[in-house]
């Protein structure tokens, strides 16, 4: 018969950290309670599953580098046209189009709230359980341009695999140069019907040849991309231009009312 004393170290070998920690007042509350065996194994194993949940989700949510302040509850719908709150719930909530490895691309003018919807729309994929990864275009680019360099390109690819999404942000300001090309082709290339992507660009495909150097490399990246993707077009008065008109008239209010108090600044 097992000693009970031998229990914590039991636990700590499996790795049962919330077992570990509730154990004992859980067995007190089971006694006075009169549960059934299997009810206060059920209870352990309920607060160990939550535990794990809990901190993978906040390990994704770390290893993600998501802006801060971009959650989908923090985004006016009522601000924007062409995008619905219905339509983007059901890309979080039923995220079947990531486990075919579709493609989400977000067009709009600078400014009308791509990367927020973008990164809401991610830490919903991390609520789901999901692997998310955001990098600006710029960065990914530079990252693997250096890879190539280093002839470890088909290595650092690979290992972001791991994220089943990869949110790259503004692809429009990345520059037309050969080598800043070719790599932002392979990744596309690389994630076609293995791994999701989530692209904003303030360029239409119609500009994108200011973006790939070669018409054919433009034709099948944007081939690639539209496949198995999901197209929304933001249209809005940039939130930049709004909080700077707001800002300006808070500013002239204050003028006015110093002004009319007779007071000199």
């Amino acid at each position: 018969m097992a000693n009970i004393a031998s229990l914590p170290v039991l636990l700590k070998e499996l790795k049962l950290g919330s077992f570990s920690r509730h154990w004992e007042s859980l067995a007190q509350k089971a006694l006075d309670e009169q549960w059934l065996p299997q009810h206060y194994l059920a209870e352990l194993c309920e607060q160990e599953t939550a535990e794990r949940h809990q901190k993978r989700l906040q390990r994704y949510t770390r290893e993600s580098q998501l802006p801060p302040g971009k959650q989908l509850a923090q985004f006016d719908f009522s601000a924007v046209n062409g995008v619905k709150k219905n339509q983007v719930m059901a890309l979080v909530q039923q995220p079947n189009w990531v486990k075919q490895a579709g493609t989400l691309l977000l067009f709009g003018a600078s400014g009308v709230g791509k990367t927020h919807l973008a990164c809401g729309i991610a830490h919903g994929l991390i609520e789901q359980g999901l692997r998310v990864k955001f990098t600006t275009a710029t960065s990914i680019v530079q990252t693997l341009q250096k890879a190539r360099e280093e002839l470890l390109l088909a290595e650092t690819l690979s290992r972001l695999d791991k994220y089943v999404v990869l949110v790259v942000d503004d692809i429009g300001y990345v520059k037309k140069t050969d080598q800043e090309t070719q790599v932002l082709f392979e990744l596309i290339a690389h994630r076609y019907e293995s791994g999701s992507l989530i692209i904003t660009s303030n360029q239409p495909f119609s500009a994108w040849d200011q973006i790939f150097e070669d018409n054919m490399m433009t034709v099948a990246a944007i081939d690639r991309l539209v496949h198995h993707a999901t197209i929304l077009e933001i249209e809005a008065e940039s939130y930049r231009k709004k909080a700077s008109i707001k800002k300006r008239s808070r500013i002239d209010s204050l003028d006015i009312t110093l002004l009319g108090g007779r007071c000199l600044i």
